[in-house]
Order: C-alpha cells, then sequence, then structure tokens
C-alpha cells in the first residue's frame, strides 16, 4: 500500500511512525533490531522528541519499508542565494 502521511513537525512524524510499526506487527524492541538503532532511540523518536538524529529516523524509516520526501511549502521553485 502507498499513502502518503504529511508531517510538520516532529511529535506527527512519531505517531506516523509508532502507529506503522504496530501495524506490522512489531515491538519497539524489534523494530530497533531491524533498524540496527537502540531501543531508547526508537522510544524517543515515536514520543516526538525534538532531538532526533537524521541518519537514525531514516533507518528507522527505511526498516518500515517507508521513505521521506521533501515538498516544499511553496510552488515556486527556491533560488540559490548567491
Amino acid at each position: 500500500m502507498n499513502h502518503r502521511i504529511q508531517v510538520s513537525e516532529i511529535p506527527r512524524l512519531g505517531r506516523a511512525i509508532r502507529d506503522e510499526r504496530k501495524a506490522r506487527h512489531l515491538t519497539q524492541t524489534q523494530l530497533a533490531d531491524i533498524a540496527g538503532v537502540s531501543l531508547n532511540f526508537v522510544s524517543q523518536l515515536e514520543s516526538g522528541k525534538p532531538r532526533v538524529q537524521l541518519d537514525k529516523v531514516l533507518a528507522v524509516m527505511g526498516a518500515l519499508g517507508l521513505e521521506l520526501q521533501i515538498v516544499f511549502a511553496s510552488s515556486r521553485p527556491r533560488e540559490a542565494k548567491s
């Protein structure tokens, strides 16, 4: 199934990851093992802690078969600053 979740804040990302983990019937410990991160990290991520490392977030998302897509709020392309 391919679905999109709009995330504009860390707590929403944590909830989305928790929901996907539960939908796959995984415990936090199992997800941590698959993603190669600590149980504490998965717990903090799902709790919406604002200080998480992006590489670890991507590892957790990858373990769940999720990908990160960045969509700019403005429909105009951003110009590079010189």
